[in-house]
Protein backbone atom coordinates (compact mmCIF):
# COMPACT_ATOMS: atom_id res chain seq x y z
CA UNK A 1 0.00 0.00 0.00
CA UNK A 2 1.66 3.27 1.10
CA UNK A 3 5.38 3.82 0.84
CA UNK A 4 7.74 6.51 2.15
CA UNK A 5 10.45 7.85 -0.13
CA UNK A 6 13.75 9.54 0.70
CA UNK A 7 13.80 11.61 -2.47
CA UNK A 8 11.84 12.72 -5.50
CA UNK A 9 13.43 10.84 -8.36
CA UNK A 10 12.89 8.03 -10.83
CA UNK A 11 9.31 6.77 -11.16
CA UNK A 12 8.05 9.15 -8.47
CA UNK A 13 9.46 12.22 -10.19
CA UNK A 14 8.12 11.07 -13.57
CA UNK A 15 4.66 10.59 -12.06
CA UNK A 16 4.36 14.03 -10.46
CA UNK A 17 5.84 15.83 -13.47
CA UNK A 18 3.28 14.14 -15.75
CA UNK A 19 0.21 15.26 -13.77
CA UNK A 20 -1.68 18.27 -15.19
CA UNK A 21 -3.14 19.12 -11.77
CA UNK A 22 -1.99 19.14 -8.15
CA UNK A 23 -3.31 20.52 -4.89
CA UNK A 24 -1.72 22.58 -2.12
CA UNK A 25 -2.90 22.56 1.49
CA UNK A 26 -1.85 25.07 4.16
CA UNK A 27 -3.19 26.32 7.48
CA UNK A 28 -2.43 29.06 10.00
CA UNK A 29 -1.09 28.22 13.45
CA UNK A 30 -4.34 29.31 15.08
CA UNK A 31 -6.55 26.35 15.94
CA UNK A 32 -9.63 28.18 14.68
CA UNK A 33 -7.94 29.57 11.55
CA UNK A 34 -9.03 28.82 8.00
CA UNK A 35 -7.47 25.78 6.31
CA UNK A 36 -6.75 26.45 2.64
CA UNK A 37 -6.80 23.91 -0.18
CA UNK A 38 -6.02 25.09 -3.71
CA UNK A 39 -5.87 23.39 -7.11
CA UNK A 40 -2.82 24.25 -9.22
CA UNK A 41 -2.32 23.63 -12.88
CA UNK A 42 -1.11 25.24 -16.09
CA UNK A 43 1.39 23.19 -18.03
CA UNK A 44 4.96 24.16 -17.18
CA UNK A 45 4.18 25.96 -13.89
CA UNK A 46 5.63 23.20 -11.67
CA UNK A 47 9.27 22.08 -11.48
CA UNK A 48 11.38 19.61 -9.54
CA UNK A 49 14.49 21.60 -8.52
CA UNK A 50 16.35 18.70 -6.92
CA UNK A 51 15.53 15.40 -5.23
CA UNK A 52 14.04 17.12 -2.14
CA UNK A 53 12.93 20.50 -3.52
CA UNK A 54 10.08 21.47 -5.82
CA UNK A 55 8.66 24.81 -6.90
CA UNK A 56 5.58 26.21 -8.56
CA UNK A 57 4.52 29.58 -9.90
CA UNK A 58 2.02 31.59 -7.86
CA UNK A 59 -0.19 33.57 -10.22
CA UNK A 60 -2.60 36.46 -9.76
CA UNK A 61 -5.80 35.62 -7.98
CA UNK A 62 -8.42 37.03 -5.68
CA UNK A 63 -6.75 35.92 -2.45
CA UNK A 64 -3.36 34.94 -1.04
CA UNK A 65 -4.11 32.35 1.64
CA UNK A 66 -1.24 30.03 0.74
CA UNK A 67 1.25 32.90 0.78
CA UNK A 68 -0.06 34.14 4.14
CA UNK A 69 0.17 30.71 5.75
CA UNK A 70 3.66 30.13 4.38
CA UNK A 71 4.82 33.51 5.65
CA UNK A 72 3.48 32.67 9.10
CA UNK A 73 4.60 29.06 9.56
CA UNK A 74 5.90 27.50 6.30
CA UNK A 75 3.84 24.30 6.53
CA UNK A 76 2.52 22.95 3.23
CA UNK A 77 1.40 19.69 1.67
CA UNK A 78 1.31 19.11 -2.09
CA UNK A 79 -0.79 16.27 -3.51
CA UNK A 80 -1.02 14.64 -6.94
CA UNK A 81 -3.65 12.06 -7.97
CA UNK A 82 -3.54 9.65 -10.89
CA UNK A 83 -6.71 10.29 -12.85
CA UNK A 84 -5.40 8.07 -15.67
CA UNK A 85 -3.32 4.89 -15.61
CA UNK A 86 -2.50 2.92 -12.45
CA UNK A 87 -4.05 4.34 -9.26
CA UNK A 88 -1.70 6.46 -7.18
CA UNK A 89 -1.67 9.43 -4.82
CA UNK A 90 1.58 11.20 -3.92
CA UNK A 91 1.95 13.71 -1.10
CA UNK A 92 4.93 15.91 -0.35
CA UNK A 93 4.75 17.31 3.18
CA UNK A 94 7.27 20.05 3.78
CA UNK A 95 8.23 23.65 4.32
CA UNK A 96 7.39 26.24 1.75
CA UNK A 97 8.56 29.77 1.09
CA UNK A 98 7.12 32.35 -1.29
CA UNK A 99 9.98 33.98 -3.19
CA UNK A 100 8.67 37.37 -4.27
CA UNK A 101 9.51 39.40 -7.37
CA UNK A 102 12.01 41.63 -5.55
CA UNK A 103 13.98 38.69 -4.08
CA UNK A 104 17.44 38.22 -5.69
CA UNK A 105 16.62 34.49 -6.19
CA UNK A 106 13.44 35.20 -8.16
CA UNK A 107 14.97 35.60 -11.62
CA UNK A 108 17.11 32.47 -11.27
CA UNK A 109 14.09 30.45 -10.13
CA UNK A 110 12.13 31.59 -13.19
CA UNK A 111 14.70 29.75 -15.29
CA UNK A 112 13.12 26.46 -14.16
CA UNK A 113 9.87 27.37 -15.96
CA UNK A 114 10.96 28.01 -19.57
CA UNK A 115 7.53 27.33 -21.09
CA UNK A 116 5.73 30.04 -19.09
CA UNK A 117 5.58 33.70 -20.03
CA UNK A 118 5.34 35.40 -16.60
CA UNK A 119 3.76 38.49 -18.14
CA UNK A 120 0.65 36.53 -19.15
CA UNK A 121 -0.45 35.42 -15.71
CA UNK A 122 0.27 38.19 -13.22
CA UNK A 123 3.08 36.25 -11.59
CA UNK A 124 3.32 37.13 -7.89
CA UNK A 125 5.87 34.67 -6.52
CA UNK A 126 7.65 31.38 -6.94
CA UNK A 127 6.74 29.01 -4.12
CA UNK A 128 9.68 26.78 -3.18
CA UNK A 129 8.92 23.66 -1.13
CA UNK A 130 11.51 21.55 0.67
CA UNK A 131 10.22 18.03 1.31
CA UNK A 132 10.24 16.66 4.84
CA UNK A 133 8.06 13.60 4.18
CA UNK A 134 7.33 12.05 0.78
CA UNK A 135 4.66 9.34 0.60
CA UNK A 136 2.41 7.63 -1.84
CA UNK A 137 -0.84 5.75 -1.26
CA UNK A 138 -3.02 3.52 -3.39
CA UNK A 139 -5.53 5.95 -4.88
CA UNK A 140 -8.03 3.14 -5.50
CA UNK A 141 -11.01 5.46 -4.92
CA UNK A 142 -9.78 8.23 -7.27
CA UNK A 143 -11.97 8.22 -10.40
CA UNK A 144 -10.75 8.08 -13.96
CA UNK A 145 -10.95 11.51 -15.54
CA UNK A 146 -9.60 12.76 -18.85
CA UNK A 147 -7.44 15.87 -19.19
CA UNK A 148 -8.47 17.89 -22.23
CA UNK A 149 -6.36 21.04 -22.09
CA UNK A 150 -5.36 24.01 -19.97
CA UNK A 151 -7.93 26.80 -19.80
CA UNK A 152 -6.75 29.98 -21.48
CA UNK A 153 -8.94 32.34 -19.43
CA UNK A 154 -6.33 33.19 -16.78
CA UNK A 155 -3.72 34.12 -19.36
CA UNK A 156 -6.20 36.20 -21.35
CA UNK A 157 -7.37 38.02 -18.23
CA UNK A 158 -3.95 38.97 -16.87
CA UNK A 159 -2.03 39.44 -20.14
CA UNK A 160 -3.48 42.95 -20.40
CA UNK A 161 -2.00 44.02 -17.03
CA UNK A 162 1.31 45.77 -16.50
CA UNK A 163 3.02 46.05 -13.11
CA UNK A 164 1.11 49.21 -12.16
CA UNK A 165 -2.34 47.93 -13.10
CA UNK A 166 -1.64 44.52 -11.56
CA UNK A 167 -0.60 46.21 -8.31
CA UNK A 168 -3.81 48.27 -8.39
CA UNK A 169 -5.83 45.08 -8.95
CA UNK A 170 -4.24 43.47 -5.87
CA UNK A 171 -4.77 46.60 -3.77
CA UNK A 172 -8.53 46.38 -4.43
CA UNK A 173 -8.84 42.73 -3.41
CA UNK A 174 -9.84 42.23 0.21
CA UNK A 175 -7.78 39.08 0.84
CA UNK A 176 -4.56 39.60 -1.07
CA UNK A 177 -2.53 41.81 1.29
CA UNK A 178 -4.21 40.17 4.29
CA UNK A 179 -5.57 36.63 4.60
CA UNK A 180 -9.05 35.61 5.68
CA UNK A 181 -7.65 35.28 9.21
CA UNK A 182 -5.84 38.64 9.16
CA UNK A 183 -2.34 37.32 8.44
CA UNK A 184 0.06 39.24 6.16
CA UNK A 185 -0.39 38.03 2.58
CA UNK A 186 1.15 39.41 -0.59
CA UNK A 187 3.46 42.35 0.15
CA UNK A 188 2.05 45.49 -1.46
CA UNK A 189 2.79 47.67 -3.30
CA UNK A 190 3.69 44.96 -5.75
CA UNK A 191 7.41 45.02 -6.62
CA UNK A 192 8.19 45.50 -10.34
CA UNK A 193 8.45 42.32 -12.36
CA UNK A 194 11.84 42.78 -13.99
CA UNK A 195 11.38 39.53 -15.84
Amino acid sequence: MGKTYERIDGRLRSFIEAQPLFFTATAPLSGDGTVNLSPKGLTGSFAVLDDRTVAYLDFAGSNAETIAHLRENGRITLMWCAFQGPPNIVRVHGRGEPVFRDDPRFKELLGHFPGIDPHLHGLRAVVVVTAELIRDTCGYAVPYMAYESDRDLHGKRFAREDDASLGAYFEKKEHVATSLDGLPGLPLPLPPGGF
